[in-house]
């Protein structure tokens, strides 16, 4: 099964000012020009050191990416003569860079910075080392890049597995998603999940700014499940690891008996295993969910129940004709 791609959003850059603002605290960051440029948009989510194009060589470089000078940049500037460091400098500046972030506490002359300033690129400048700014830096503008999508359903860490409950509207995926919080596993998202793509193979629900930990319950209305439940029953991110999709119990319609025929649910491309099931009055859905996460941890460990059944009844079809008692011998109970 897939979502419909016509649901994936991306988004195409974010500005310079954005960039500044949400990591000024985390990265450190401080701006040493002015805010000339904050509107420059940043469009990669890769990231560039100019050496070479330091150096005179422009044909590859790529300067519509974050430009980062780190000791080896500094260095060589700092080795050349006041001239040659302008003229190095500037090269630079005829392209349209976003923005420049010196590393390792490093500073330029002042006379670079006002040049910088009046081409309207911003220069910031970290006490970071390159390497874990770059790190940090390159997660940040992975989250931003990132291909979203919107899922109607419910998202409940149990038992430390992500699964995103869903099916049609009032089907009773709100009510499940109560029942296992109060039962001791947390909610992740309600009625409206956003996931994110992590790399290649990697989702992440969490919920939206406004609807946080809220959920509706049809009855009833409205109710805080933080405030309700506590910190406890709550968490804000979770990687999606299994959807069980709900469906009307139909008589005529075939459900898999034994687990052995593996379905999957498509989200962004990534295949997330699927479990397809059939509720009626009176069935537990909530425990079977519970089941459903246990049984994932066991094959993520490497135990299939399912399989290890079907060897065992190979063996005993094997053993056809030495017996078929299945225990040859029972002990005297004196209970």
């Amino acid at each position: 099964m897939k979502l419909d791609p016509s649901s994936e959003t991306r988004k195409k850059s974010i500005t310079v000012g954005f960039l500044y603002e949400a990591t000024k605290d985390r990265f450190k960051l401080e701006i040493l020009n002015g805010q000339s440029g904050f509107a420059n948009e940043i469009k990669d989510r890769n990231l560039h050191r100019p050496g070479l194009a330091l150096a005179g060589y422009v044909e590859l470089f790529t300067y519509d990416r974050v430009q980062i000078m780190g000791n080896t940049e500094i260095r060589y500037l700092n080795s050349l003569e006041p001239e040659q460091r302008q003229t190095a400098f500037t090269t630079l500046l005829e392209f349209q860079i976003p923005c420049i972030v010196l590393t390792n506490g490093n500073v330029i002359d002042a006379d670079l910075l006002k040049a910088a300033a009046e081409k309207a690129i911003p220069v910031f400048a970290t006490v970071f080392s390159t390497t874990k700014f770059s790190y940090f830096l390159a997660d940040f503008l992975d989250d931003q890049f990132a291909p979203q999508v919107v899922v109607h359903g419910s998202l409940v860490d149990v038992y430390g597995v992500g699964v995103l409950v869903v099916g049609r509207s009032g089907i009773g995926k709100s009510e499940i998603a109560l029942d296992l919080v109060e039962r001791g596993h947390r909610l992740v998202a309600d009625d409206v999940v956003m996931i994110t793509r992590k790399g290649e193979g990697i989702l992440i629900g969490a919920g939206t700014d406004l609807v946080k930990h809220f959920m509706e319950v049809r009855g009833l209305g409205l109710i805080d499940v933080r405030s309700m439940f506590g910190i406890r029953a709550i968490r804000y991110q979770k990687r999606v690891e299994i959807v069980v999709e709900l469906e009307d119990w139909r008589e005529n319609e075939e459900y898999t008996r034994t687990g052995l025929d593996d379905s999957e649910f498509s989200i962004l491309d990534v295949d997330i295993p699927l479990v397809r099931l059939p509720i009626f009055p009176g069935k537990n859905v909530t425990v079977i969910t519970e089941v459903i996460s246990l049984n994932y941890l066991l094959k993520h460990y490497g135990y299939d129940a399912a399989k290890v059944l079907t060897k065992r009844l190979e063996g005993m079809i094997k053993q056809k004709g030495r017996g078929n008692r299945a225990i040859n011998y029972f002990e005297h109970d004196f209970e």
